[in-house]
């Protein structure tokens, strides 16, 4: 992993080789929405085996299935599945979502949101309402609606880390990306917004998380004729992820991290 350049000073120590413990997450509950592939597949990996016990979100409990034995197969904590369709969830499944945590799992400790829709590229009068709609409503709107509803859990924690995966696009909007570049813009904006409010809240956090071109289903939809090879795997994301996430992140908050 390269260098790391934040949008703000002061800016955090060069991670080029940083090195989680093992027991990095030791008794952590974290919640990672769209665990079923690509980069959340990763990190929800990555965080179990650090010793988190995970929460994975997604809407192919199949998908999820797969992550929850390859959890176990690793030797982490047994994770849970709560999967959630963002296309048509509102306030009740949200709050519903944070008391089914409460009741199960007694706390937690961070999320990373990493649920995303792109259905493809196109001009902007090529776009509908609709899509806008949906667009905005996965990609913003629940990642706002989830962290509200999670809350007081959140703050009962002696420690406790939100990272926003986002996008390229969404920092430097460019032609074709339409209703996802600027759902993404808004990501960082409510992390800036979000941790102003949290400011009387020192043990409490959240940055939002650029990862560059990677390897994912994702990618593979926007841009079909890229040569995979050149392009870095998620795992190779992780060690990032589990520092945003993790204990030693403490000072970072309401930054945008590129790498």
């Amino acid at each position: 992993m390269g260098r790391l350049f934040m949008s703000e000073s002061p800016p955090i120590p060069d991670l080029t080789d940083y090195r989680p413990s093992r027991d990095l997450l030791r008794d952590r509950v974290i919640l990672v929405t769209g665990a079923g592939q690509g980069l959340g597949r990763a990190a929800a990996l990555a965080f179990a085996v650090h010793g988190a016990t995970v929460i994975l979100h997604g809407r192919n409990v199949g998908k999820l299935e797969q992550v929850y034995d390859d959890i176990e197969q690793a030797g982490g904590i047994q994770p849970a599945i709560f999967p959630l369709d963002l296309e048509n969830a509102g306030t009740k499944d949200f709050d519903a979502l944070a008391q089914a945590i409460k009741l199960q799992l007694g706390r937690l400790d961070g999320i990373l949101h990493n649920a995303a829709l792109l259905p493809g590229l196109s001009p902007l009068n090529n776009q509908t309402f609709e899509q806008w709609h949906v667009s905005l409503r996965v990609n913003l709107i629940s990642p706002f609606a989830l962290t509200r509803a999670c809350f007081p859990l959140l703050k009962a924690s002696a420690d406790a880390s939100v990272v926003m995966t986002s996008d390229t696009h969404g920092h430097t909007p460019a032609a074709y990306w339409g209703a996802f570049a600027v759902a993404k813009a808004g990501v960082e904006a409510l992390v800036k917004i979000q941790a102003q409010e949290w400011e009387m809240v020192p043990h409490l956090r959240i940055n939002t998380l650029i990862p560059g071109p990677v390897r994912s289903p994702q990618r593979a939809r926007t841009h079909p004729g890229e040569i995979k090879q050149t392009m870095r795997d998620p795992q190779d994301l992780t060690s990032l992820y589990l520092y945003l996430i993790g204990p030693d992140s403490r000072a970072v908050s309401g930054r945008t991290v590129f790498c």
